[in-house]
């Protein structure tokens, strides 16, 4: 702990964008006093404190992406996460872990510390005045309480590390014990409620700025935090009915508690005024801000795909700059998309999207397509040929799978699949675009078993139109990670009032403005017409399955589901589940439409929290293991 408070050289060194700041760094370590005896050194400490923040767009180091079954990966291309999906999770040395910063994870009690660190000194600042000290301090205690939630989501119970201990702390005070959950998510609250009346509404110096905590953000990540915090694994959870430290004192109150959702629902109904407020809104593709004309499917498609990959669109409220998403498009293109460029490996495709992913987009009519009565689920493994009905969306006269057709705008959006038409890479003319050959063989097929896609569809979402492949390089346009997007908080207040009084206007409104931008049919009208289950949006239970189909849907490959199936205690269905994709070896349509399991996942209930390392556990015996690890 001595040379954590003592030496904040490590921190600066990671915060690569602040090379320029190295110089003024004394020759000799520096100390806290040095930190904070000018505004200058203590920028360079807070910005120390946002360097911690986790690498959500990296495939390697985010567990969402990885460790669910939204993104699946070949064997020469294995990541932490992936090695989670695939059940070799283990409490020896665990994969992505966080408490210690270990084997991907990011050590974010060292966050914390640092984080508090800043918060004993930033008043001894001589050249600044109490306005900049209190934004400052209100920026690093919401990133504090972040650091305290992302541990709380993966590991349950966390000791809270309010301030630092002293140097001369006792050895019998230093083994801390795991705080229950519930004082875990009111701490975290309690913090982001400190912090929110002293951060700025926007962001005024956006070229240096932007990335920066404001109020929106706050607010929509307290929102976010009390969902999770009502949501079935943390509210009343009877599974953990005994789970006690060695004190006796039960980590997890067993009980259900109905007023979570009500604080929920309140937290985000303000978080929505607050954005409605400031501006924030649903995004929609405008032809005068690119000079093509497209089609109105196009458009459409735009509209979805844009929403997460053009930067500092209207509805992103949270942009990570210390997670800019580059890798994850080079995985998300298929390599050979412009067949001339073959050779060219700079697009990988690496990610691959399980079949059962593409089979939760709806049908063209706006429900799932195992109950839209028109749709013809029994034979969508047939083979059908792309026609002009379907030209924005198939080759034309490209023989593909019937499960391609008549789909809704997000599937053509969020994924791409072979036959299916990719627009943008260098071609804005929608009536000459790209398409994807995948076929045993064929451009975007395997040819190097070391770039290829396992499943045969890719998460197009990931990839921005502009981006061009070029002979030997791809030149890409990078987006900060959304964290958070107004689709997202919209969805979130819908599931919190339908928990809270089940379903009514206000929560079919706020679907249906994620609908009508999807192109699809609103709630009501889409399940009376079309549905074999047409009452199921007028029950709690029904619009609550509807709300997480929707989340699925319009959050795909976000790093939202991994987390939705654990908080709703579905993972342990959803994940059991095989992880299947077409037979990408074969030639022909024939041969390549049909479906490949390539591993059986196996989730049982210890999985829904983390395993705490074991070197953790022999160093602490007060920090008691997760059940069942």
């Amino acid at each position: 702990m001595k040379k954590k408070i003592l030496n904040i050289l490590l921190v600066v060194l990671l915060i690569t964008s602040c090379n320029d700041y190295l110089d003024i760094v004394p020759d000799n370590i520096p100390t806290i006093e040095q930190a904070f005896n000018m505004r200058t050194t203590a920028e360079r400490y807070l910005f120390g404190c946002y360097s911690y923040l986790p690498k959500h767009s990296n495939i390697a180091q985010n567990p969402a992406l990885t460790s669910g079954d939204e993104i699946w990966l070949h064997n020469n291309y294995s990541q932490s996460g992936w090695m989670v999906a695939q059940g070799y999770q283990d409490i020896v040395n665990p994969y992505l872990n966080y408490w210690q910063g270990a084997r991907g994870g990011r050590d974010l009690y060292q966050a914390i510390r640092d984080c508090n660190i800043f918060l004993e000194n930033i008043e001894r600042v001589p050249d600044m005045d109490q306005s900049e000290k209190n934004r400052w301090i209100a920026e690093v205690k919401f990133l504090k309480a972040y650091y305290h939630f992302y541990l709380l989501r993966m590991y349950g119970p966390i000791p809270l590390k309010r301030e630092n201990l002293h140097i001369n702390t006792p050895v019998e005070e230093v083994k801390v014990y795991r705080d229950p959950v519930d004082e875990g998510f009111d701490y975290v609250v309690e913090l982001i409620d400190e912090a929110t009346p002293y951060l700025p509404a926007t962001i005024v110096a956006e070229s240096a700025e932007l990335g920066r905590i404001t109020q929106p953000i706050a607010a929509s990540i307290k929102a976010y935090i009390l969902v999770v915090a009502a949501s079935p694994l943390f509210n009343g959870n009877t599974d953990y009915a005994n789970f006690r430290d060695n004190r006796g004192k039960l980590l997890f109150n067993p009980v259900y508690d109905e007023s979570k959702w009500v604080r929920a629902a309140e937290a985000c109904e303000s978080a929505v005024k607050m954005c409605d407020s400031l501006g924030y809104k649903l995004y929609y593709y405008s032809q005068s801000s690119r000079q093509y004309n497209v089609s109105p499917e196009i458009r459409m498609q735009m509209n979805i795909r844009n929403s997460m990959n053009e930067k500092w669109n209207s509805e992103v409220i949270w942009g990570n700059t210390n997670s800019m998403t580059d890798n994850m498009q080079i995985q998300g293109t298929p390599r050979g998309l412009d067949p001339s460029k073959i050779t060219n490996r700079s697009a990988e495709g690496n990610a691959a999207v399980p079949l059962k992913i593409a089979g939760f987009f709806y049908s063209k009519n706006g429900v799932p397509i195992e109950e839209d009565k028109t749709w013809d689920y029994a034979n969508r493994f047939q083979l059908r040929t792309g026609d002009d009905n379907s030209k924005y969306y198939i080759k034309l006269g490209y023989t593909t799978v019937a499960m391609n057709f008549d789909r809704e705008p997000r599937y053509y959006a969020s994924i791409g699949f072979d036959g299916g038409i990719w627009y943008g890479q260098g071609k804005y003319d929608d009536k000459d675009t790209w398409f994807v050959s995948a076929k045993k063989g064929e451009p975007s097929s395997n040819i190097s078993n070391l770039t290829f896609n396992v499943t045969g569809i890719w998460p197009k979402k990931y990839v921005n139109y502009v981006n061009v492949i070029q002979e030997n390089s791809y030149s890409r346009e990078q987006y900060p990670w959304p964290v958070m997007r107004l689709a997202n908080l919209y969805l979130l207040y819908a599931e919190a009032l339908n928990e809270m009084e089940g379903p009514s206007e206000k929560v079919y409104e706020l679907l249906d403005m994620i609908r009508t931008r999807a192109g699809l049919p609103g709630v009501i009208e889409a399940w009376s017409n079309y549905s074999n289950n047409p009452d199921k949006p007028a029950s709690k239970e029904g619009l609550r399955d509807i709300i997480h189909r929707e989340r699925t849907v319009e959050l795909a490959f976000e790093g939202q589901r991994y987390w939705d199936l654990k908080r709703w205690k579905k993972a342990v269905n959803e994940l059991n589940r095989p992880i299947t994709g077409w037979d990408i070896e074969q030639q022909t349509p024939q041969g390549y439409y049909r479906e490949r399991v390539l591993h059986q996942q196996t989730f049982t209930t210890k999985d829904y929290l983390w395993p705490i390392a074991e070197t953790e556990l022999l160093a602490n015996r007060n920090t008691v293991q997760n059940p069942g690890w």
